[in-house]
């Protein structure tokens, strides 16, 4: 088969390191890609959202099956586009992906069917919302509506954050039109967690859980970012737990979008938190999560492929989905600055250590490559991913990993898995 994975990131890298050991696969492209995908597939400098040179070089190409990625392909309706053409695709049409596209929605959609969820309301009204948060608790969460790269989610422990992170979203409008609407939702405690997915429009099938790590420094401290290391399992996720979640919130979920006309096949991301009232979702994404899927995918024993087709042709109950029974642990390497500004271009030392090291794999985000040598090209460069019997020395393992890679204003997190 000629399989196109369509993105530039680490979860695409990742994506196309796992498809890459299927022996029905013969050939990947990569769309954009960047340079660490160069080395394992070939590179089409095709944009993601570029629907239609897309869909004419899987056409010209003989591409089998097309994967796509990135969130905002899937909400812009890539997946409509090339089973007009005829196309296998892999992700959900874009009345399903809205489940990512608009938090408002997602929102709704849990209410209307009783899924456990943070108590909200919606806004598209500055002088409302700020006339809501002033008569409310704090802290209290905004969300801009729409896809902001994981970083639209302001927690506010006051009322001057709250009218700051407000005009931020609604006036300043900082992630553009994603902010027109915004939901104000109660401030939830308890251990967050991320169960990924396959799903095949009828039969949902959870992969095993992770634990993301969104702001930019040690202690949960700085801006959110689109995350700075993950590991896999949680710590907390039980097998009693999975299967509170498979009855309140999995099925549930993919019941609530069948009888809405809205059938999703592809991948559903649940962000989960287990609350003093039980496990409730925090938000939906319609595609594999990043840095998430760099841990997770490591632990699967099936061949990638062989779910992906099953999720199209709607036979995921005819598979069994093994997974290995060790931990994963994933550290970004962020560009000094990130997420705000950084610099490009400086080179990356110690790839090659990196890759003869046992139980290390480097999943590259933002690289490129220049004069033959690769060069950060972003604000995650690097995911640093280590693969032990447990989950402490899954951690040991991506840490040294860390040590073995350099450059210029290197940033990562050092408490990554460790509370």
């Amino acid at each position: 088969m000629k399989v196109l994975v369509v993105g530039s990131g680490g979860r695409e890298h990742a994506i196309v390191w796992k498809l890459s050991q299927s022996p029905k696969v013969d050939k990947i492209y990569c769309a954009p890609g960047n340079a660490g995908i160069g080395t394992i597939a070939q590179l089409v400098p095709i944009g993601a959202m570029e629907f239609d040179r897309l869909a004419d070089f899987a056409k010209s190409e003989g591409i089998d099956f097309t994967v796509i990625g990135m969130d905002d392909p899937l909400v812009g309706g890539i997946t409509d586009k090339f089973e007009a053409e005829g196309l296998r695709v892999f992700g959900p049409r874009a009345n399903a992906a809205i489940i990512e596209g608009s938090k408002a929605f997602s929102k709704e959609l849990m209410k209307k069917y009783n899924i456990p969820t943070a108590a909200y309301e919606t806004f598209d009204d500055y002088d409302k919302a700020l006339e809501y948060i002033r008569n409310g608790d704090f802290p209290v969460v905004l969300k801009a509506d729409g896809l902001a790269l994981g970083k639209g989610v302001l927690i506010c422990n006051t009322l001057e954050e709250a009218e700051e992170g407000l005009k931020t979203l609604m006036i300043d409008k900082k992630f553009g039109d994603s902010g027109n609407t915004v939901v104000i939702e109660e401030f939830l405690t308890g251990q967050e967690m991320s169960v990924l997915s396959f799903c095949d429009g009828k039969t949902i099938v959870p992969m095993v859980s992770a634990q993301d790590h969104k702001r930019a420094y040690d202690g949960d401290k700085g801006l959110n970012t689109g995350g700075m290391g993950t590991f896999s399992p949680s710590r907390v996720y039980t097998p009693e737990l999975a299967e509170e979640c498979m009855r309140t919130i999995y099925q549930p979920t993919v019941d609530a979008l069948n009888a809405e006309g809205r059938t999703f096949k592809g991948i559903i991301f649940f962000g989960l938190m287990l609350t003093d009232k039980g496990m409730k979702v925090i938000e939906y994404n319609a595609r594999f999560g990043d840095p998430e899927t760099q841990v997770v995918l490591p632990r699967l024993k099936n061949d990638l492929m062989e779910i992906f087709e099953a999720c199209v042709d709607g036979t995921l109950d005819k598979i069994n989905v093994e997974w290995y029974d060790n931990g994963a642990a994933c550290v970004v390497l962020a560009s000094g600055g990130y997420p705000e500004g950084y610099v490009k271009g400086y080179e990356i030392t110690g790839l090659e250590d990196a890759k003869k090291a046992e139980n290390i794999i480097v999943f590259h985000a933002g690289t490129a490559l220049k004069d033959g040598r690769f060069v950060t090209n972003g604000g995650r460069v690097l995911g640093v991913t280590g693969i032990g019997k447990d989950l402490d020395e899954a951690i040991k393992t991506a840490y040294e990993g860390v040590k073995l890679i350099d450059f210029k204003d290197k940033h990562y997190r050092k408490d990554i898995g460790i509370k």
